[in-house]
């Protein structure tokens, strides 16, 4: 079941990905265009990060993400311009999707969290909103 993140109008929203489980583990898969509300283009992913670090801190124009903790914990904060919240990810089959024009930020890593990250295009710096009154402009001007 995916759940939108209260008053982001579906701009971001949990995804719950399918599991299949036996005795030997369980497995989790994605496809883009069906659990994924985009074709992958792009798979990276932050592990090693020191638990008093912050990534992110950017919007994008145009790229669309789903965000998953594989390993450990991490909070996502999010902002539209206009509402901002917090949302934990924990779960390895639970993922964030973040629409275009959503600043996030990342922070509180756990010891050994992996985070991995399922992008719509390939990367273009010229995508990125790295300035966050230059991203509220742009989102109110919208």
């Amino acid at each position: 079941m995916n759940e939108d993140i209260p008053h982001f109008n579906g701009n971001a929203r949990m995804i719950d990905l399918p599991i299949v489980s036996d005795p030997r583990g369980d497995l989790t898969f994605m496809e883009g265009g069906r659990h994924v509300p985009f074709d992958i283009r792009r798979v990276y992913y932050l592990y090693n990060v020191p638990v008093d670090s912050e990534r992110g801190g950017h919007a994008h124009r145009e790229l669309e993400q789903v965000i998953f903790a594989l390993s450990g914990s991490f909070r996502m904060k999010i902002d539209d311009g206009t509402t901002q919240a917090d949302v934990w990810l924990r779960n390895p089959r639970k993922g964030l999707y973040i629409k275009n024009m959503v600043w996030r930020e990342m922070d509180n890593f756990s010891q050994g969290a992996v985070c991995m990250v399922l992008a719509s295009h390939f990367y273009d710096e010229a995508d990125y909103y790295r300035d966050y009154s230059e991203f509220l402009a742009a989102s109110q001007a919208a």
